[in-house]
């Protein structure tokens, strides 16, 4: 049994009371106060081998105390307990040099793990490095956003390869960018690259740079995003959809620090972090050829998975109070929510995620007359937005419209701004090369049988199978 005193400092009698039966359960001595003031004055007197404490109490916050018990006895580790369950708390928390952070609700056997781990020789402390208070960029108090929070402030800290997968519209950037925003690499740039919206044969230049002359229309220097990130954070986003040459390239860089630009022979040293993300299951990809094995177990070093809203309804009503609290800040009018629409908008399924709830509170802001929104308005929207998602006759909506739902999403997350060049070309080859790749694989690689199933003439799959590179990948006959 371990001797190991305890020092617990929460203003909340029933916390105190909990979490001294549950530590002394496991062999701890425990001490407890509902103030920082009786808490500073036992370190001071070096008392306790590891201190908690709640962040908001009656003379101070917990925050501000961690530095000075770190300066005071530098190998105190300190666990931080707050129900102000926001990315900016966890952040805080490991800034100032706390050993974990916890949210409340906490699960008892996750805190004693915690003290277990603080007490053991071997524990690291996260080093301390003090942020300014910044505007959230993430909103959500559930379970699953509590997960994302501490693995961005684990993470903040480090040069560690990201992969960010989750469906569309549920704010993978804002991800990535809290990673750089909090992080050391703050004072550099963050790039961002969408590799759904370059053209395929321009994607090496676009992220490695070209030389004057390289090819044709090359009449000077370019720089690259890994260029144009030099210090920073590089985030590649839909990097399922980068084609096989740039995988390629992209590896190399991962695995020698180096890259050089199209035309060039140079080699230049890249100093950027790599944070990834997509939609799409590259596993899948993987087996369909579509994407490289190597590459991924290189850029999956530290996967965060993004929760669908409907996975997260219980942040809808903070969610709805942000968007509507931004829009007013943008100078549309200042709009509340009726409490039973909040409740209906809970049930919907929002196959467009966080983007989808976003775009409706600016609608609604921007075309409704009402102070308060209310439940008549809110069935109104919801009833259109079933009605896009199906048929005349209430089927699920054909090919072509979940196309163009695709593709009004991809027109939307431009904000307005015309898509690059070559669109009409693009997506024709990215609905080509799964279609012909699952057919080849229905088909067990007969291209006789795939051109009958396809209706086309042999050579023309054939020469498609050559372009898309689709034979290469998958070594299909």
């Amino acid at each position: 049994m371990s001797s190991a005193t305890v020092l617990i400092a929460d203003d909340d009698h029933s916390i105190r009371t909990v979490l001294t039966q549950a530590l002394g359960r496991a062999g701890y001595d425990v001490r407890t106060t509902g103030n920082a003031a009786t808490l500073w004055r036992w370190v001071s007197d070096g008392d306790g081998d590891l201190v908690i404490t709640d962040v908001v109490m009656p003379d101070e916050n917990g925050l501000d105390l961690i530095p000075r018990i770190k300066k005071l006895r530098p190998e105190l580790r300190v666990i931080v307990m707050s129900a102000q369950n926001t990315l900016l708390t966890a952040v805080k928390a490991a800034e100032r040099g706390a050993f974990e952070y916890l949210p409340k609700p906490f699960d008892l056997g996750e805190l004693v793990a915690a003290v277990n781990r603080a007490l053991a020789p071997s524990a690291q402390r996260v080093p301390a490095n003090d942020v300014a208070a910044e505007r959230l960029p993430i909103v959500g108090r559930s379970a699953a956003m509590q997960d994302i929070y501490r693995a961005v402030a684990r993470l903040m800290n480090t040069d560690l390869t990201v992969m960010i997968t989750g469906e569309s519209g549920t704010g993978k950037e804002l991800v990535a960018r809290a990673l750089h925003d909090f992080g050391r690499r703050r004072g550099g740039p963050f790039v961002a690259v969408n590799m759904a919206a370059i053209p395929r044969e321009l994607i090496e230049s676009e992220l490695f740079g070209h030389e004057k002359g390289s090819f044709t229309g090359a009449v000077q220097r370019v720089t690259g995003r890994f260029e144009q990130a030099e210090g920073g954070t590089l985030f590649l986003d839909e990097i399922g959809d980068m084609p096989p040459e740039a995988q390629t390239r992209l590896l190399r860089v991962l695995q020698d620090g180096r890259y050089t630009s199209v035309g060039g022979r140079t080699p230049i040293k890249a100093n950027v972090r790599i944070v990834a993300a997509t939609h799409r299951d590259l596993t899948h990809l993987i087996k369909l050829g579509m994407f490289r094995e190597d590459l991924y177990y290189r850029l999956n070093v530290v996967p965060i998975r993004i929760p669908p809203l409907r996975q997260r309804v219980e942040d809808i009503p903070e969610l709805i109070s942000h968007f509507l609290t931004q829009s007013a800040a943008e100078g549309l009018p200042s709009k509340a929510m009726d409490p039973g629409a909040v409740e209906r908008l809970k049930t919907h399924r929002w196959p467009g995620n966080v983007r989808e709830l976003e775009n409706m509170m600016k609608r609604l802001v921007a075309l409704y007359n009402e102070p308060v929104i209310g439940m008549d308005v809110i069935e109104m929207e919801l009833a259109g937005a079933t009605a896009a998602q199906l048929t005349d006759d209430g089927e699920p909506a054909t090919l072509s419209g979940t196309i163009e739902k695709h593709l009004r999403e991809y027109f939307d997350g431009h904000n307005g701004a015309l898509p690059p060049r070559g669109l009409y070309d693009r997506v024709l080859r990215e609905l080509e090369r799964p279609l012909i790749t699952l057919t080849l694989l229905a088909t067990r690689g007969n291209q006789v049988k795939a051109a009958e199933v396809l209706g086309l003439n042999r050579n023309t799959l054939r020469k498609k199978i050559r372009e898309l590179e689709i034979g290469v990948m998958r070594g299909l006959k």
